[in-house]
Order: C-alpha cells, then structure tokens, then sequence
C-alpha cells in the first residue's frame, strides 16, 4: 500500500512561533515552571499559570506582564481534580481553547528522602506515598483535564517534566525517581495512545532536567555564603559541560516541544543535562 507523503518549505522562525497558542502551566511560580512559562510567553503564546498559592501566583504573573506577555494566574491544586477542572474552565473562557500543557509541578520531600547514614528502612511510606502522588498523579490528572480539550481539538502538545533521577538511580531519592520513571512511561503509553486515539496532531513528549539550582535542592548545592558545596562539586564533576543547570536553558526545549518545529516528535524523553546522562564518568 502506497503512503502519501507531502512536503512544505516553511520558514524557520515560523516553525518555533507559538503566536495565537495558548499555553498551560502548572507549578508555573517554581523556578523551573516560571522559566518555561516565560519562555513560551516569549514566543508568542498566551500563558495560564497554576499554582496552589495566589500570593506567589500573582508575584509571577507580574512578572510575565511587566515583560509584555498575556498571562492568566489560576489557583490550583494539581492533585485535585475538581480544582483542575475549574482551571480548564477558566481558560477556556478567557482564551477558548489549550493547545500547550507542561507539566511542571513536581518535586520531593525531606521525609521521603533517606536520611544521611540511614537506609531505606528509614523511609516513611506515607512521605513517599505523596511525592508519587504528586510526580506521577499531579502529571496525570492535569492531563486527563487540558488534553481533553486537546483530543475533542485533534491538536496539541503535552510536555511532561521528568528527571534525571528517573533513569540514573540517585542516592537517597528512591520515592522521587520511581515516580518520575513513572512519567516517562506514561509520556510514552501517552505518545502512542493519543496520535492514534485522537489523531497525529495530538503530541506527548517530556524534558528530562539535569541538575538545575532551586529552591528545594539550594541547601544541598550551595552553602550560606553562596559557594558550591561538595555535593555540588561532585555533581558539576560528573557533568561533562561542567556546569549546574540555569532555568533558562529549558525554554529552547520547551518551545521547540510546544511548536510546529516538533511536529513529528512524540513519545520522546529529551535530556536537558549537560551530558549528565551520556557518560559514566570514567
């Protein structure tokens, strides 16, 4: 059987304009989420940011507007389905329709981590319970709500947020990388379910941060006075580029995902590591 394939000459920046797209993104007050979002506004797309508290909500959609970009803040709660559903309504009656989601909202917890010296009999499974639940629940759950939009549109593009944890076991953080394992099978179940469920125009693909400078691993890189501790060294040892991760370094993944320049790119994990990931070190 014969397959028909056609061809167009597109300009290049014309591949990468997110104009007239609308993006959604959770935990979009964290530095990671505030970054992409920023990114994406900058490329043309009108950004909904979700986040649990307003203060820091209305702090960060501040920001995008002093820099031009139309932004919807909306308090939310990635594992509560009812809140989501209320954030999907939101935009779409602001702006009538979702064609980017990243799913930035994510992270760990003291108590899920293996104490230093201790062993994973330490763990408190209820700790690990809720990093799971919001890694891999708080991934799916606002899928279920703007990729609806999405499969009813026969168009979009979900970008999940992964980790390197998930394929590079890391000490202590046996809760945290099992759930992002969890994502990038489901990015991958998702990839294949959606293009042939809901259409090719229907894209899931993540990004698999490196090791970046935040706010909830800041104490463990960087000591008081600002220099690299000696996890943070080792780190930056293993990383061939040399370096800890900026936010900013995301937005070129990210954009690229969100667009057209992406358009035959689904049920992909792409490394956002300095290399991280392509060494043993040795």
């Amino acid at each position: 059987m014969a397959v028909a394939v056609t061809t167009s000459a597109t300009s290049v920046p014309s591949l990468f304009d997110l104009c007239g797209r609308v993006a959604v993104v959770t935990g979009g007050t964290g530095s990671l989420g505030a970054a992409m979002a920023r990114g994406l506004g900058r490329g043309g797309a009108r950004v909904a940011i979700l986040a649990r508290h307003r203060e820091s909500l209305d702090a960060a959609a501040g920001a995008l507007r002093r820099e031009g970009i139309e932004v919807l803040a909306v308090a939310a709660d990635v594992l509560r389905t009812e809140q989501l559903g209320a954030a999907r309504e939101a935009v779409l009656e602001e702006w009538g329709r979702v064609d980017v989601l990243v799913n930035a909202a994510g992270g760990n917890r003291a108590d899920a981590t293996v104490p230093p010296g201790g062993t994973v009999f330490d763990l408190d499974p209820e700790a690990v319970r809720r990093v799971v639940d919001l890694n891999l629940m708080g991934t799916f759950l606002p899928i279920q709500e703007f990729g609806r939009t999405m499969a009813e549109t026969g168009r979009g593009s979900i970008v999940n947020v992964s980790s390197m944890a998930a394929t590079r076991p890391l000490s202590r953080v046996a809760g945290y990388g099992a759930a992002k394992a969890a994502v990038e099978n489901l990015t991958r179940w998702l990839a294949d379910h959606t293009a042939r469920r809901f259409g090719p125009g229907v894209r899931v693909n993540a990004i698999a941060p490196g090791f970046f400078l935040g706010a909830q691993n800041r104490d463990l890189l960087v000591d008081t006075a600002g220099s690299v501790t000696d996890r943070g060294r080792q780190i930056v040892a293993a990383t061939p580029m040399g370096r800890l991760g900026d936010p900013e370094d995301l937005v070129g993944p990210v954009v690229w995902l969100a667009s057209d320049a992406s358009r035959f790119v689904t049920g992909a994990v792409v490394p956002v590591d300095g290399g991280f990931s392509a060494t043993a070190g040795l």
